[in-house]
């Protein structure tokens, strides 16, 4: 370990030698946090990027948004700050690997982030945000507005009136829950339906949407904080993302894929994992984190089919979307098609097997069917 006094020695530093992490503070005198590592991400964007940050530093810590892996409160412990170093490391690792930057390279098309999702980005981060304004922005894209008011209106929310209004629903959902739905529904709406097959689109979404509101649901019987609810629902709405990434790109294999589940019994990892070396989870989380989401999201997107891959640390969005993938997929699934199973070694691990059926019972009343 080097350690460093201000943001350009430690850019000197980083010229010199070789190093796998930085962790800076946010306040500092001349360059600041967010300024440090903005340039690092610039010079060495192999290196993890770690920023500690106080409760009085908000405005400094937005700002280094784009260059930050991950946020550490002050004071933080040197046990905290291990833990989080060897877990960032490793997700870096899985998603350096060969195979998954080679099948990325190949792809023609990434889909950007939508401008919609943009513009209620800027709204949120403004001083006067308001439900009001959000639901304006969110009224401006009729498909937007109908998903929307589909979900406010579903059998989970179970309210006593029906919702029309866009900004009555935004009110209702949240702003946070509105600014992910926003980005999965925008997304998905850059593919083509009629060139995606075998995928199917609209499916796609629903289980998508169930699984989020399921790992939600899960992450709140287990007293989460609110924003471990958050990012397990948006984790849960963005788990398969890598499905149409890969089906747009690669049709022809993603038929392949289709024929080996169908006649093979193999689950769609499986498949993936034996054609390309990389499976659409890893695919998915790998532009996840290109756009820089937080790092529980894209954990959970990477390993959700695999959890005992990762090292336990209790509860996480990992755990709920994990779960809640397995249990949608079971209330679902064809005759003959392959069930997803739940990575028993993982929950054993973290001894938490005797909650599997509390999770389970409830996936019924979270899942009424027409509810979403």
């Amino acid at each position: 370990m080097h350690f460093v006094q201000s943001g350009q020695e430690a850019l000197s530093c980083l010229e010199r030698d070789s190093f796998d992490v930085v962790v800076s503070d946010i306040r500092m005198p001349g360059m600041d946090g967010a300024q440090l590592l903005t340039e690092v991400m610039r010079r060495h964007p192999q290196i993890v990027r770690i920023v500690l940050s106080g409760h009085s530093d908000q405005d400094l810590a937005l700002r280094s948004v784009k260059a930050a892996h991950q946020y550490l409160s002050k004071p933080c412990d040197s046990e905290t700050l291990k833990s989080v170093i060897i877990r960032t490391c490793s997700l870096r690792d899985l998603l350096a690997e060969d195979s998954i930057r080679q099948l990325v390279s190949k792809m023609t098309s990434l889909p950007s982030l939508p401008s919609l999702y943009h513009e209620i980005l800027d709204q949120l981060q403004s001083r006067d945000v308001s439900v009001q304004k959000v639901g304006e922005i969110v009224s401006k894209d009729l498909g937007m507005t109908a998903k929307i008011l589909q979900l406010v209106n579903s059998a989970f929310f179970g309210l006593p009136r029906h919702i029309s209004n866009p900004t009555q629903a935004v009110s209702l959902l949240g702003l946070d829950v509105v600014r992910v739905l926003v980005l999965s529904i925008r997304i998905l709406e850059q593919f083509d339906p009629e060139k995606m097959s075998p995928l199917n689109l609209e499916i796609l979404w629903q289980h998508s949407l169930r699984t989020g509101l399921l790992a939600r649901t899960i992450a709140k019987m287990e007293n989460q904080k609110q924003h471990s609810l958050d990012e397990s629902f948006t984790a849960g709405l963005l788990h398969d993302l890598g499905k149409p990434i890969l089906s747009k790109n690669f049709p022809e294999g993603y038929q392949e894929i289709e024929k080996a589940t169908r006649e093979r019994k193999l689950s769609s990892w499986e498949a993936e994992k034996e054609l390309w070396g990389a499976t659409h989870s890893e695919v998915g989380a790998y532009l996840l984190g290109l756009w820089g989401l937080p790092d529980p999201i894209i954990e959970a997107v990477a390993f959700h089919h695999f959890p005992s891959r990762r090292e336990g640390m209790g509860f996480s969005p990992l755990l709920a979307v994990h779960i809640a993938n397995v249990l949608e997929h079971q209330s679902n699934a064809s005759e003959g098609q392959p069930l997803s199973q739940v990575d028993l070694q993982y929950l054993s691990g973290l001894q938490m097997t005797d909650r599997l059926n509390r999770w389970a019972e409830t996936c019924p009343e979270t899942l009424e069917p027409g509810g979403t």
